[in-house]
């Protein structure tokens, strides 16, 4: 094997890990600045010019508070549990396309660590051994609460996986491929979401849900079982945790954004101008294609996701755990399996009778979500008047 291959591999997988660290350093506080604004105060704004700098103080006080593990823990495994947790959340991103393939060095360099032609399958390899390293976690504390959160976790995720994995399947039908960057250029002339936006919404959701992120943070639900199964973790250890649930929302952001919205390619109405990632631009007696314009529109995609949970955390209650997996069971998955039964004829139809049947699809699937809204809203009000 060439051994630049290796070079290029190693210096692509640095990138990318170093960018999704600093990345989480960021996202805690994008997510403080914002949530100050939602709630009239004003956030961090001591360490750095306008607070820039308050995870790196957060980063040297955690790294320098006393760790302390538990008489009775299970001790390896609770070492461990934290780096179970941590490095899926990297290892995920690695088949993500963050922009167009390049000519550089004579060859042809992809902005993605491994372009596979399974990516899709990968991914849905990869987020299911995220739970290990929580249920791990809660057990190996020997905490009857730290255990209560892991088994509450892993419920929830498995519960919430089989929909992320319908989810994923309408992207499939839709792109006619399991590669990532096959399916970000199939939605050149049009973004999946406009063909199936409750796809989009579903996956959303069920994304939200794997990551433990609010209104379906049941594991680390204060109220209810302390602190989740992280209750016996402190300094770096405790940090772990919190890295990887913020990377995994950059990760699970940058997904959806692959799948539904076009990846790192334009709006499609900009396809055939100087904003295309397809364009060429000419500086003196040279013409280089706009590549870097792919990475630019993957970070304000991205934004704009991680800035809706934000969003959704400062606005929305937090469910009961019981109603939470009914939703998982009831409602999601049910309306998963109707989604893709409904693309696929969807697709059928605009292949053998005409293309614009293709709308149908959109049309359906709204319905169905609306249907199933009714449903939900029926449900608790004839609860509300038992």
């Amino acid at each position: 094997m060439d051994w630049t291959l290796w070079l290029e591999w190693a210096i692509k997988s640095l990138i990318l890990i170093f960018t999704l660290l600093i990345g989480f350093g960021y996202l805690t506080y994008y997510e403080r600045r914002f949530l100050a604004l939602l709630q009239s105060r004003l956030g961090p704004n001591r360490a750095g010019p306008q607070g820039l700098m308050q995870w790196m103080a957060d980063a040297v006080k955690l790294i320098f508070k006393e760790e302390l593990t538990p008489a009775s823990a299970y001790k390896l495994v609770f070492f461990l549990a934290p780096v179970l947790t941590m490095v899926p959340s990297i290892v995920i991103a690695a088949v993500i396309p963050w922009g167009p393939p390049i000519e550089m060095f004579g060859r042809t360099i992809t902005q993605s660590v491994a372009d596979i032609n399974v990516g899709v399958l990968f991914l849905m390899s990869i987020a299911s051994i995220a739970v290990y390293g929580i249920v791990l976690a809660g057990w190996s504390s020997n905490n009857k609460y730290a255990m209560m959160g892991g088994l509450r976790s892993s419920a929830q995720m498995i519960s919430y996986e089989l929909t992320l994995g319908l989810a994923f399947v309408v992207a499939i039908l839709l792109g006619n491929s399991m590669s990532l960057v096959e399916i970000v250029e199939a939605q050149k002339d049009m973004w999946f979401v406009a063909v199936q936006p409750l796809g989009a919404i579903i996956l959303w959701i069920a994304t939200v849900a794997e990551v433990n992120r609010h209104p379906f943070d049941m594991p680390e639900a204060e109220q209810e079982i302390v602190a989740g199964y992280h209750t016996e973790y402190s300094g770096m250890k405790f940090a772990l945790f919190f890295m990887a649930e913020y990377q995994k929302m950059i990760v699970v952001s940058a997904i959806l954004v692959t799948l539904f919205f076009g990846g790192y390619r334009e709006f499609w109405f900009l396809k055939d101008t100087f904003l295309s990632v397809d364009a060429v631009w000419r500086i003196g007696s040279w013409q280089t294609s706009a590549w870097f314009l792919g990475p630019i529109y993957m970070f304000f995609k991205i934004a704009f996701f991680l800035g809706v949970m934000i969003w959704v955390r400062a606005s929305w209650p937090r469910i009961r755990y019981h109603r939470l997996m009914d939703f998982g069971w009831k409602v999601l998955l049910p309306l998963a399996v109707v989604m893709v039964f409904i693309t696929a004829v969807g697709i059928l139809l605009a292949q053998e009778v005409h293309p614009l049947l293709i709308w149908l699809s959109p049309i359906l699937s709204l319905l169905a979500g609306w249907f199933a809204s009714l449903m939900v809203d029926r449900s608790l009000r004839r609860k509300a008047y038992a």
